[in-house]
């Protein structure tokens, strides 16, 4: 079954600005495509042979016990007993806590196989569920067992951490900052960062969540895109994005805040605190997050607790939406899914985040701060048209529908910002 991922971000500002965010709603899919098609499936026997192939593998890693993860691989083969030695000592320092294969379809020909597997891992202490990750893996059968010959990414899922490069782990009381290439000083002031994000959200939520988070830090802009999925390009302005399943009041797999080195060090300690309060937010609301959750309402609330006890002025958080109210641009209307896209420009991108937060504080300061929450939490429970969920749950909680809630949106930009 697939599932979705919302990715979320924060972006870097420019011309004295501390903070612009910028965020993509990126549901990716995962799918198992077989590694040879042509290959018939193979027998339950062979099936459960591979899987008993894995699961010495998984122990040995666990167990950190390197030659016996080593020996699972077909020993002929140099490069990837090389590749697999570098991978198991890239998790050294990972407190993993579970490390599983769980085979699905698998193919034969002659001595060969080719499995669809899922590596369900979880990071001790962290982690509620366990990650799950889409591998091709390919095997080879010599004296009657299978030994792993191949294990490779599954088409359209992406690299891990430990693919990069060694990787160091800091904890934090409340987060654990696992990177690769980073100075201990840099993932300590992350994880300094992440503690004080925690209790902030905890004291905005108010809803039960796993209260603590892990940051990832890839080397570079490249191998942030490689985590993601996308091409490094695409995230040069982005100084964090939070990725995890959304929509599920089961236990989902694990949130993942990532950091872009290069944006994230480009902000003052302000900007690095609203970065990851903000991100940090996304994955304590996760669970009471879905499809029927507008953008602008998501990352509205992330913007309203980053900036809840900070003493920043209004047009100090939207100088871009003061600028257009002041010219005579006062939006027609709420920001939109698009607004939100990466294809936007920064100034629309700026405009779609300001409007969110501002639809916000315009909830807190009319109704309150419960009002915002129990709107949060009826839009994510609802199914169905979207719109017809959000122009539902305000007139409930708060007593108009969408129109007449835009409309007194815009009267209060006019008065908070003309």
């Amino acid at each position: 079954m697939a599932k979705g991922e919302r990715v979320r971000g924060a972006r870097s500002g420019h011309s004295g600005r501390t903070v612009t965010r910028r965020t993509a709603a990126l549901w990716l899919a995962t799918a198992f495509v077989p590694a040879c098609t042509a290959a018939p499936e193979a027998s339950h026997r062979t099936v459960d042979a591979v899987q008993e192939t894995l699961n010495a593998r998984a122990a040995a890693l666990v167990g950190r016990d390197e030659e016996a993860f080593l020996a699972v691989c077909a020993s002929e083969q140099s490069e990837l007993r090389a590749e697999e030695r570098r991978q198991f000592r890239n998790l050294a320092d990972v407190p993993v806590g579970e490390w599983a294969y769980r085979v699905g379809t698998v193919r034969r020909d002659g001595a060969k196989a080719y499995a669809d597997v899922e590596l369900h891992y979880r990071i001790a202490d962290y982690d509620t569920a366990p990650v799950v990750v889409a591998r091709a893996m390919e095997l080879g059968l010599r004296d009657g067992r299978w030994y792993v010959t191949a294990d490779r990414p599954a088409k359209g899922t992406t690299q891990q951490l430990w693919q990069l490069g060694p990787v160091t782990a800091v904890h934090g009381q409340r987060s654990l900052v696992l990177a690769v290439g980073q100075q201990p000083d840099r993932q300590r002031a992350l994880a300094d960062t992440a503690d004080r994000a925690v209790p902030a959200v905890s004291g905005a939520w108010r809803s039960p969540w796993a209260e603590r988070v892990v940051v990832l830090v890839p080397p570079s802009l490249e191998g942030m895109g490689a985590l993601l999925g996308a091409a490094g390009d695409g995230y040069r302005g982005i100084a964090a994005v939070t990725t995890g399943e959304t929509g599920s009041t089961h236990a989902v797999p694990a949130d993942r805040v990532i950091v872009n080195p290069s944006a994230y060090d480009a902000l003052d300690r302000y900007g690095q605190q609203v970065v990851l309060t903000h991100e940090t937010t996304h994955v304590a609301t996760r669970a009471r997050t879905t499809s029927t959750t507008p953008m602008w309402l998501s990352e509205g609330f992330a913007d309203w607790v980053a900036y809840r006890d900070t003493a920043r002025t209004t047009g100090q958080i939207a100088p871009e939406i003061q600028r257009a109210v002041r010219s005579g641009d006062l939006p027609d209307a709420l920001p939109s899914e698009a607004d939100f896209s990466f294809g936007e420009d920064a100034e629309t991108l700026a405009v779609a985040y300001e409007g969110g937060w501002l639809a916000c504080e315009f909830v807190v300061g009319r109704w309150g701060e419960q009002a915002l929450l129990e709107l949060y939490h009826s839009v994510g429970g609802q199914r169905g048209d979207p719109a017809g969920a959000v122009d539902r749950e305000l007139v409930r909680v708060l007593g108009m529908d969408t129109a007449q809630f835009t409309a007194r949106w815009r009267d209060y930009l006019r008065q908070r910002l003309d």
